[in-house]
């Protein structure tokens, strides 16, 4: 985020505390619960959302240097996205062309050449086939037609993004429509991977990007922990038009607000989190990124899988070890612990629709967003 960005959003933060206001969706509306409980709904998501756009896989920093490699069964497809020896990012489908075995089982590292560990066939960066071992007993092949299944990869200001078709096509900048400027500017690119988890969920997919829809939260579910350090019920909040930016108010605003404009941080008063449409969450942190991607159940609308990825500038592995309990213990064990309990409210029926309050304008953003890519009306406002 440029600097005159970030005294901009500072200065309205602290407006908005002077005043007592937060930011304002203009109205409140109502969500169906279908919304997270349809499967019908859940299968439309997939086809729609998922199948046939590009993915977020990972960040540059997965991949620091040729014949980093990076594996994901989340496309659908096993998926193999490898750094090549031309600084390249290319992805294929993780499968031997001989008897589609998967070729690489490891989640990441480094590796001239992927052999299967069926009958070791081996391929390079490129996915090229290598090797065949007793290839004059195996018979005539047409090497150069069985490389690795290409599918279209792409790196744009330090996301790596992957479509699951191999037809597919990737425009990075509209994917990051809104969010270019910020991210070069926060040097995503130079971000190094430090740390992951994996959370099996039992809630739908969206109420994991739910839970970073709004502040209003903030001094009830979280009064013991990020409300002590947190500004609740401010927010600054900027869309485009799948995208949005949000950046919550820090107390340390308030101390930050008698120095002179030019020793202002973002990070330092508040606390940016952008989303990616149509399920990344990325937490901006001083010297530190938490990238949370959502990933919905094939079949079941009530589980989900939460993918926390962690990414150092300049932190030690301690403090990175620090920043992951101090996020992951308050979005597992509150944030996502009251999601489960919604998921099963909305479940039993007996809850629908639920609201969206005016002081909660990215949900509004979300739901409005997801129905516009699904085809489905907008939600109206009530009252």
């Amino acid at each position: 985020m440029r600097h005159e960005v970030q005294v901009e959003v500072l200065e309205e933060l602290l407006a908005q505390i002077r005043e007592g206001r937060n930011a304002d969706a203009g109205a409140v509306r109502a969500c169906p619960a279908s919304t997270w409980t349809c499967p019908d709904r859940l299968a439309l998501e997939r086809r729609e959302l998922f199948d046939g756009q590009p993915q977020l896989v990972g960040l540059s920093g997965d991949l620091p240097s040729p014949g980093s490699f990076l594996t994901t069964d989340d496309l659908g497809p096993p998926v193999l996205v490898v750094r090549g020896d031309d600084g390249g990012v290319r992805a294929f489908v993780n499968a031997c062309r001989h008897r589609g075995a998967i070729v690489e089982a490891a989640r990441r590292g480094t590796k001239p050449l992927f052999s299967c560990p069926f009958h070791a066939w081996s391929y390079d960066a490129r996915g090229a086939l290598r090797a065949v071992p007793m290839a004059e007993q195996f018979g005539p092949l047409e090497t150069g037609r069985l490389g690795l299944v290409p599918l279209p990869a792409a790196e744009h200001c330090g996301m790596i993004f992957v479509h699951p078709q191999a037809d597919g096509v990737i425009d990075a900048p509209a994917l990051l429509e809104g969010l270019e400027d910020d991210f070069t500017a926060f040097g995503f690119a130079e971000h190094r991977f430090a740390l992951e988890d994996r959370l099996e969920l039992e809630l739908n997919w969206k109420l994991v990007t739910d839970t970073f829809g709004e502040t209003y939260h903030f001094k009830r579910l979280h009064k013991d922990t990020l409300a002590q350090t947190f500004e609740g019920d401010v927010l600054s909040y900027r869309t485009w038009r799948r995208n949005h930016r949000m950046v919550l108010g820090k107390q340390a605003i308030r101390e930050m607000a008698a120095r002179p404009r030019a020793e202002w941080r973002v990070t330092e008063g508040g606390f940016p989190v952008y989303f990616l449409f149509p399920n990344v969450v990325i937490n901006v942190s001083e010297g530190a990124i938490a990238v949370v991607r959502s990933l919905p159940h094939p079949t079941d609308p009530g589980r989900c899988t939460a993918q926390i990825s962690y990414y150092a500038s300049h932190r030690a592995p301690e403090d990175m070890e620090s920043f992951r309990q101090g996020f992951g213990n308050v979005v597992v064990h509150e944030d996502l612990a009251a999601a489960a309990g919604m998921q099963r409210a909305l479940a039993s029926g007996r809850i629908d629709p639920v609201l969206f309050g005016r002081n909660e304008p990215p949900l509004h953003h979300y739901h409005q967003t997801f129905r516009r890519a699904l085809g489905l009306p907008p939600l109206e406002a009530v009252g």
